[in-house]
């Protein structure tokens, strides 16, 4: 979905956390990218959580992931977020800060990724500010794919700007969409990594 116009660099001083950090990212913009097939469900499957918050979300999504299939999960994806003319959900950030496509918000997101080497990858049709083209985005600025690893006070501002002020409201709508069944466990794990992502930013504050 997005890529880098320069070389990487290699990250040599990224941290355990921030490596996990950005493999749930990662996860996310995956699974809301395009319908997981076997291989991505089977991985769902097998994943465990702890007693934190997101750890149960986790789980939940193992649970549902176990019972659910392909051809099931494609067609839930379908009625989500293509139907017929429009999904029951628009997961764009123009759309939930506006009301509109394509409005500031993307011209803004151009103007970011711009000015960190981050350009749309050429087979790539939907506008930037997509809620999975976004987690890729913060996936990469934090593991070095667009360059150097983004600093934490970099994260921090493309997150407000781009992704805090609309992502738990997208997660929770997903959770409470009458088409979602696998992507419901979906919906609630990434509102709670935002919730997490949230508080871990604010304690940056100084």
């Amino acid at each position: 979905m997005a890529e880098s116009r320069g070389k990487p660099m290699t990250a040599t001083e990224i941290s355990e956390e921030d490596r996990l950090r950005a493999d749930f990212y990662n996860f996310l913009g995956l699974l809301l990218s395009a319908p997981p097939d076997q291989m991505l469900l089977s991985q769902c499957a097998g994943l465990s959580g702890d007693e934190t918050d997101l750890g149960q979300a986790i789980g939940a999504m193992a649970r549902v992931a176990r019972a659910t299939k392909p051809q099931a999960v494609e067609r839930e994806f379908n009625a989500l977020f293509i139907g017929l003319g429009r999904g029951e959900l628009l997961p764009y950030a123009s759309y939930y800060l506006t009301g509109f496509l394509n409005e500031k918000p993307l011209a803004q997101l151009r103007g970011d990724m711009a000015a960190r080497g981050i350009t749309r990858a050429p087979n790539v049709y939907e506008p930037e500010d997509n809620i999975a083209s976004l987690m890729e985005m913060m996936a990469g600025m934090i593991v070095g794919r667009f360059g150097r690893p983004a600093s934490l006070e970099d994260q921090k501002t493309f997150w407000s700007r781009h992704i805090g002020p609309w992502a738990a409201h997208f997660y929770s709508d997903l959770e409470a969409a009458k088409n979602s069944v696998f992507y419901a466990s979906v919906g609630t794990a990434g509102r709670v990594f935002m919730e997490i992502e949230r508080e871990a930013f604010r304690m940056t504050a100084v």
